[in-house]
């Protein structure tokens, strides 16, 4: 069975203000999404999940469905402040989303084989998209085995000031053991090093594995997440600031046993728009990839 995409682009609206501003930056107007999607479909995905927040469904399938619907087939799911479990009610007073652990959560009804998740403003490259549809035809069938691509740090850094990574363990078959959070990462004097809270300094190397949130998981991982959400909306259902991350949900599986993680290196650069000033780059890099043959230019052709 081919494995399923699922693009998280639910905080898209409110980000770029309207949809019709999803930011061309491929020689064509292509959006960095254009690019993930269809590095997905060579890699032999099958279909595409979209998590969206319902108030922009329309002018979603008219600007971003439209454009995939002949390549592969595309499902809209969404993610509402009041999608709880029953027993739970929503503070009317919340108006921040419960995070992406949440909004995977909303793919359960559509999505019944292994599955990727990723966000939508993010550049993740050709062969991180053929590594991880490999794996996923490999966890066909299985439970409690699911994997994270990892990137090499040096290939996720911006030039354009520091950047907040997940940095992750690993044990000795490259499993992940942890995923921790450095908020303050950058090269100075040509050594990647982070600074913690207390403002001092650590070496990081080139080749440490991080997390860009693209993550290889099975249909298991809802009812797991389910369970677990529960238990969080206890501790957290009146905290408007509480959110439940995907590395939140992994790191609970990971410590009670229920499911392993294997990190998959990869050769690709990541890249996205952290700061304004990293724009011309995105695109001058996209503009390159494009002349030295690794992608078609327009993208896409209905």
């Amino acid at each position: 069975m081919k494995p399923t995409l699922f693009i998280l682009a639910a905080g898209m609206g409110s980000r770029y203000g309207s949809l019709k501003q999803l930011d061309g930056v491929g020689p064509n107007g292509e959006t960095i999404m254009d690019y993930s999607v269809y590095d997905a479909v060579r890699a032999g995905f099958g279909k595409l999940v979209f998590v969206i927040r319902r108030t922009f469904e329309n002018d979603f399938r008219e600007k971003i469905i439209s454009k995939y619907e002949n390549h592969i087939p595309v499902e809209l799911v969404f993610q509402e402040l009041n999608t709880l479990p029953e027993g739970f009610t929503l503070n009317p007073e919340r108006e921040k989303p419960w995070g992406t652990n949440h909004a995977v959560m909303m793919g359960h009804s559509v999505i019944n084989e292994p599955f990727a998740v990723i966000n939508a403003d993010d550049f993740y490259g050709r062969e991180s998209f053929a590594i991880l549809a490999k794996k996923l035809q490999e966890l066909d069938g299985k439970t409690g085995h699911y994997c994270m691509v990892g990137y090499r740090l040096s290939n996720t850094l911006s030039e354009s000031g520091a950047v907040a990574r997940g940095v992750c363990e690993t044990d000795s078959n490259g499993y992940l053991t942890s995923v921790v959070e450095r908020t303050h990462i950058e090269r100075v004097d040509g050594v990647i090093k982070y600074k913690d809270a207390e403002n001092y300094w650590y070496d990081l190397a080139e080749n440490t594995p991080v997390s860009m949130n693209m993550w290889g998981l099975t249909p298991d991982y809802f009812e797991h997440s389910h369970k677990y959400f529960v238990k969080f909306l206890e501790e957290n259902i009146n905290n408007n600031k509480a959110e439940f991350f995907i590395p939140l949900m992994i790191e609970h599986l990971i410590s009670t046993k229920e499911a392993d993680v294997k990190v998959l290196d990869t050769p690709s650069k990541w890249f996205g728009v952290t700061y304004a000033e990293d724009r011309p780059s995105v695109v001058d890099k996209l503009k390159k990839l494009v002349e030295t043959g690794e992608y078609p230019s327009p993208l896409w052709k209905n």
